[in-house]
């Protein structure tokens, strides 16, 4: 069992406060994922689980046991970092079976994990090459297989993908997500791109200013966001918002249209839909379109709506130019409404 539990850890560097009081459970052999943009504190948590951070204050736990007073060296755990990290004077082989021979493990035991592994990550006939003779893609593949040889209780990785071109990337998610099912490994996976935390995590842990703001399944983040933050921050293009003032008993006036939604006892909310759940309709939000981009299988047309930048995912064979006006209707069940205030979900 490798379930992870971090309990109220912060972190502070002086006077800043990387991260406030993270409450987080993983469960054994999930795949979870750390998303957020560029300094939320994704990596810093990441480094306090593997033991290259200490925590200000908090606890983490392995499989049972206390974790945070242990050296990386005996956490149970591996980790692939950014940087591929592999040593250009050795070997495929070699690399792969590093830690292995570190451990000072038999070598028949260091050939049947190297070529395990290797197996696993399709460059089992490249064993004899040294990294210059490789690709960006079969060095990041050597470096996973490195940290898989060592059979972790988890595997951490911090944005392992980032460094490969789109169409490799692609390749090495699913190939990552598949691998990492068969080993039966609790992963935790550190990344700012959430096409890669939307079609690999089993959960994604979106943070923000330190914080964890949702932990979810990809779906859930995704069609119900717990925060204006994460109906911003997931999806491209994000949700759109627009104020919304009471008309009474739970209907409301969003950009000159009455509307069904929750009560709040008068105070304004904000009424948000994603562009894919919106349709041409006669009664509806009017807009009026600045920008039409044609992206194969549909258009993105940026409207002006009461004011506000407003996106639409419509039909590419639709006829929609600069200048038109359309009538959008939102598919009432995908509505979402928040609180400025708090800038929660409301139900």
């Amino acid at each position: 069992m490798a379930e992870i539990q971090i309990k109220n850890v912060a972190k502070r560097f002086g006077e800043y406060q990387a991260l406030h009081d993270i409450n987080l459970t993983i469960d054994d052999q999930e795949f979870m994922v750390l998303l957020g943009a560029s300094g939320c504190g994704k990596t810093t948590l990441l480094r306090i689980i593997c033991g290259l951070e200490t925590a200000t204050t908090g606890e983490v736990w392995i499989g049972g046991r206390r974790v945070d007073h242990l050296a990386p060296k005996d956490r149970g755990i591996a980790m692939v970092f950014q940087n591929y990290a592999v040593f250009p004077h050795l070997t495929v082989f070699e690399n792969i079976g590093f830690g292995l021979r570190m451990q000072k493990l038999p070598e028949d035991e260091v050939k049947r994990r190297v070529e395990r592994t290797a197996g696993l990550m399709h460059i089992d006939m490249l064993l004899q090459r040294y990294s210059g003779e490789l690709s960006g893609g079969q060095r990041q593949r050597v470096a996973v297989a490195r940290a898989l040889a060592m059979e972790p209780d988890v595997i951490l990785m911090d944005e392992p993908l980032s460094n490969l071109d789109a169409l490799l990337r692609m390749e090495m998610r699913a190939e990552l997500k598949g691998v990492l099912a068969e080993s039966k490994t609790t992963a935790v996976y550190v990344t700012h791109d959430q096409v890669e935390a939307m079609s690999m995590a089993d959960r994604i842990s979106v943070m923000h200013k330190g914080k964890i703001v949702q932990a979810a399944s990809p779906i859930e983040v995704y069609r119900n966001p717990a925060a204006e933050f994460v109906a911003s921050f997931i999806g491209n293009p994000p949700m759109n918002f627009l104020d919304a003032t009471s008309a009474g008993d739970g209907k409301w006036q969003v950009a000159g249209k009455v509307l069904d939604g929750p009560k709040s006892g008068g105070k304004p909310l904000q009424f948000a839909i994603r562009p894919e759940d919106l349709q041409l309709a006669d009664d509806g939000l009017s807009a009026r379109v600045r920008i039409v981009e044609p992206l194969g299988a549909h258009l993105l047309v940026t409207c002006d709506v009461d004011g506000a930048l407003f996106r639409a995912v419509l039909d590419s064979d639709l006829a929609v130019k600069a200048g038109d006006t359309l009538t959008l209707a939102p598919q009432t069940d995908r509505v979402r409404w928040f609180d400025p205030g708090t800038t929660l979900a409301v139900a």
